[in-house]
């Protein structure tokens, strides 16, 4: 796995009443909920960039009120269009 190495200020741990560890946690995630937000990336992508389960993840995404559906306008009617002829199609069964 690729790293990248963020500065930050001194005592910043103890401005946010936290561990060098949980700070490091905190931006690999909310650099994953802002690159899954502007759907640079998947959510499978984000949540492993994150270091979480995607169901983890979504509960990130929902606790920073991230919207878990990122889909333009068009991807999405094409999306319920797709769901909508599939529920059709179970129900002729």
């Amino acid at each position: 796995m690729a790293e990248v190495t963020v500065p930050y200020p001194a005592g910043l741990e103890e401005s946010v009443r936290t561990t060098p560890e949980e700070i490091q946690d905190q931006i690999r995630l909310m650099a994953a909920l802002k690159m899954f937000e502007l759907g640079k990336l998947s959510s499978g992508r984000a949540a492993d960039l994150a270091g979480r389960s995607r169901a983890d993840f979504f509960d990130a995404c929902a606790r920073y009120k991230v919207s878990a559906f990122n889909y333009l306008p068009e991807e999405l009617e094409s999306e319920i269009g797709r769901d909508f002829e599939t529920a059709s199609r179970l129900a002729d069964r």
